[in-house]
């Protein structure tokens, strides 16, 4: 692609849509690995020794790293290139995967789930980046819906493949596996994407200590909301953690208003279609990573299914999630961001309500996949939201500002329903299973209250 520097237009680029598929694979499996060691856990478990504290930590350590670097990641993408981010991102990325696979310890198996989230947190933002500047309008509506079916589903998708992997070769092949995809398609965009060219003028700095503050205090509310399964969730040591964590966030936007070269404008968040879209993009992140964690040990521990069946069982969730990603993506220039996010949020609740009043494992799967239908639109709603009016030049940051809450929700969610669902995840009742619905299902409804009231209204 290439910019006129006149206009600050944007050139459509002839292969824009060769190379959203590249860049959509590459995402869908920075997203499957969110969710493809889902479903092995129980397997890790077993051959590590390891603790439900670090099987959660096996989740958000990753989500912690991706979502905690995205906006470094973004900006280095403005600074330098989205190109040259990208590729760096897929090498760190799949040489934290291979790292990973061979690990022998549950110390060594967090370091590469860490390693693993800096190269996505370099590949990610960079990577939608080129999808918001490679195309505009209708069409960049239409490229952001496919990106999200891609990333919505692909989270579905995780827990089959993770099933598939863990039932047969074992639990490492679900970081072997990203080895040859990750060089593939290395290749590929190495080759596709041209050399990028923008306006001239002095290479500001890289904020390191931006980027230390925000990942530190999301750390620190991860580790509080994942201690409270046991300590409690109003016990003094939650309480001070939490403080911590909010003195963390207040000291980061201090740093970001008063830093020379700053790790992002926090400016943008007080728009409000960015504010908007990314409060949707957490809660929709945290509610599918949620039932994600809840059902691979409902499955797995609750009714003794093998890792194959419970990966087989989710296949309706990943469909349900692409098909209401896409159909969102082809109405919101018609029907409006507000009514559909409403919708979709209303959906989802629906759908976590039904195995919070009836815990089987069919209403389990029927519940879960009418929320995803209803995750995969309000992902749609998010991006098109935060992304459909930032100018190019601001497209990097903005993606890692959105990126970063999506891995956020992720950390979040798995931590939260850990911690509601500790009692059943470790084997002594079922009811931590039906208690965590029920606050996926509460969490929802409040949220298309929210969402009525400030997603703003489209400029006429």
């Amino acid at each position: 692609m290439t910019y006129d520097d006149t206009t600050a237009a944007v050139t459509p680029h002839p292969w824009r849509w060769r190379i959203l598929g590249f860049l959509g694979i590459a995402q869908l499996m920075l997203i499957l690995d969110v969710t493809v060691v889902a479903i092995a856990l129980p397997q890790i478990e077993i051959d590590l020794g390891a603790s439900r504290e670090t099987l959660t930590w096996t989740v958000s350590a990753y989500a912690l790293a991706f979502g905690g670097l995205m906006l470094l990641g973004g900006r280095l993408a403005d600074l330098v290139g989205a190109k040259r981010v990208v590729l760096a991102g897929l090498l760190v990325f799949t040489a934290a995967s291979l790292l990973t696979g061979l690990a022998e310890s549950s110390e060594l198996l967090l370091a590469g789930r860490v390693a693993q989230g800096v190269g996505a947190a370099l590949l990610s933002p960079s990577a939608l980046s080129l999808v918001v500047t490679m195309f505009d309008g209708n069409e960049r509506n239409r490229a952001l819906g496919v990106w999200s079916a891609l990333g919505g589903g692909g989270a579905a998708l995780g827990v089959l493949l993770g099933g598939l992997l863990t039932a047969g070769p074992g639990w490492p092949w679900v970081f072997f596996v990203n080895v040859p995809i990750g060089l593939v398609i290395a290749v590929a965009l190495a080759r596709l994407l041209p050399r990028q060219t923008g306006p001239a003028g002095p290479r500001a700095r890289l904020d390191v200590l931006g980027a230390l503050l925000v990942t530190a205090s999301s750390g620190t509310l991860i580790y509080a909301l994942i201690q409270a399964g046991e300590g409690g969730w109003l016990t003094a040591t939650t309480g001070l953690l939490v403080l911590v964590a909010a003195v963390g966030y207040v000291l980061f936007v201090t740093w970001q208003r008063r830093a020379g070269a700053p790790l992002m404008d926090v400016r943008l968040l007080a728009r409000r279609p960015v504010a908007t879209g990314t409060f949707l993009i957490l809660l929709a992140t945290a509610l599918m990573i949620a039932v994600f964690f809840l059902g691979t040990f409902y499955f797995q521990h609750a009714h003794s299914y093998g890792p194959l069946r419970t990966g087989l069982l989710f296949l309706p969730v990943a469909v349900a999630t692409m098909v209401g990603a896409n159909l969102t993506g082809r109405s919101i220039a018609r029907l409006g961001a507000r009514r559909l996010a409403v919708l979709g949020l209303l959906v989802a609740a629906a759908g976590m309500a039904v195995p919070a009043i009836w815990l089987t494992p069919a209403a389990v799967v029927a519940g879960v996949s009418v929320g995803a239908a209803g995750t995969g639109a309000i992902f749609v709603v998010a991006s098109a939201t935060a992304l459909g009016q930032v100018a190019w030049h601001e497209a990097g940051i903005a993606s890692g500002i959105v990126s970063t809450f999506h891995e956020f929700g992720a950390a979040s969610g798995a931590a939260v329903v850990s911690s509601v669902a500790a009692a059943s995840i470790v084997g002594t009742t079922l009811d931590g299973f039906t208690n965590a619905f029920v606050v996926a299902a509460v969490a929802a409804a409040v949220s298309a209250v929210v969402a009525a009231v400030i997603t703003p209204r489209p400029q006429s």
